[in-house]
């Protein structure tokens, strides 16, 4: 009698919330977050859409999920951080963790736009500025000293800053005819930018190098608290 050959097939992985929100974030990532719909989320994971629902509400949810997720990878690697902080050390340790999260953001170039706009409060963002406020106590911050730092620092404390504006694409590409042809209108800008461009050929001004420009303000801001401090 033949023996019958069994069937050998993958155990299929069960959806969690955890998997439906990871499949969000890379699709995110390689997408843009704009192209995010439950639809396409169940496309990735190979479900059905409304096997979502048991998961996440909404896709609102999924939105407040995935800056949790990305706080989360922050949180990962900032706490690996084996700095000291007590007293002047405090300074170096909040740069390197503000650092430390910017390069996770970087990975995640979506993530910054839906942290400003989203209405509730991530549990791994109340973490992460639980530590950072944590640090600069380590410093001789009072309380009263850190609420002030935190405002001060704003969403610099975790990594990205929102630009006054944009150039675009090309916009580095001005002549110097062209720059000196708009100098009676903006004399000061095009002052900035011939003057730069002629000391700094290399420079990016206005078309900025975002990491060189972020270092410079939280460098500004980290310096003036160090000031007012209690150093005892």
């Amino acid at each position: 009698m033949a023996t019958q050959r069994e069937s050998r097939t993958e155990p299929r992985i069960p959806l969690s919330r955890e998997r439906v929100l990871r499949a969000a974030v890379k699709i995110a990532d390689e997408h843009g977050v704009g192209s995010l719909t439950m639809r396409r989320i169940a496309e990735e994971l190979g479900a059905e859409a409304m096997s979502l629902y048991y998961h996440v509400g909404n896709k609102e949810e999924v939105l407040d999920g995935i800056v949790d997720v990305i706080a989360g990878e922050i949180n990962d690697v900032v706490d690996r951080i084996d700095l000291p902080s007590k007293g002047a050390d405090w300074k170096k340790a909040v740069r390197h963790r503000i650092l430390s999260a910017r390069e996770v953001l970087l990975r995640h170039p979506w993530a910054p736009g839906l942290f400003e706009t989203r209405v509730t409060t991530s549990p791994e963002v109340v973490r992460y500025f639980n530590a950072l406020l944590g640090l600069m106590r380590d410093g001789g911050f009072s309380y009263d000293l850190g609420h002030h730092a935190l405002h001060a620092l704003g969403s610099r404390a975790i990594g990205f800053t929102q630009e006054l504006f944009d150039p675009g694409e090309g916009a580095g590409d001005a002549s110097p005819d062209l720059l000196e042809s708009m100098a009676e209108q903006l004399p000061h800008l095009v002052g900035m930018m011939l003057e730069v461009a002629h000391d700094d050929p290399d420079s990016t001004l206005g078309w900025c190098d975002d990491q060189t420009e972020f270092e410079f303000g939280l460098d500004i801001i980290l310096d003036g608290l160090d000031r007012m401090r209690d150093p005892a």
